[in-house]
């Protein structure tokens, strides 16, 4: 474990924190005194309690937002994963189509190979 020394609404806190991540920690604290002192500069003094829970709710409302965001992402990725699975299929199919029409074809042009080599071939009817 380690700890940062961080500083919202003027008043110091020491807050401990996994290895690694004081750095982000800092960001956030900062991130947050910075709503504080945007309101306060917005409302007045309205009491350190009120900034507070004003911050937090904004915090929230953003994650809410945001929450809702990736939900119609993740819904979006579905249905376009569905949309490729689809896609895959259909290229599937017009591949065994387009493989049997070729077979076909070179069936059909080996047909006509044979009788045109046969003595007498030049005339022959091809079915």
């Amino acid at each position: 474990m380690s700890s940062v020394n961080i500083s919202i609404n003027g008043r110091q806190y020491r807050v401990a924190c996994e290895a690694g991540q004081e750095e982000r920690l800092t960001a956030l604290a900062q991130d947050f005194d910075s709503r504080i002192s945007s309101m306060r500069s917005r409302f007045g003094e309205v009491g350190d309690a009120r900034l507070t829970v004003m911050a937090a709710m904004m915090i929230g409302d953003e994650l809410f937002d945001a929450n809702e965001t990736i939900a119609k992402l993740k819904a979006e990725i579905a249905a376009l994963n569905e949309a490729r699975a689809a896609s895959s299929h259909r290229v599937a199919r017009t591949e065994a189509a387009v493989v049997t029409a070729l077979d076909a074809a070179a069936d059909r042009i080996e047909r006509m190979t044979r009788a045109l080599s046969r003595p007498g071939g030049g005339g022959m009817a091809v079915g």
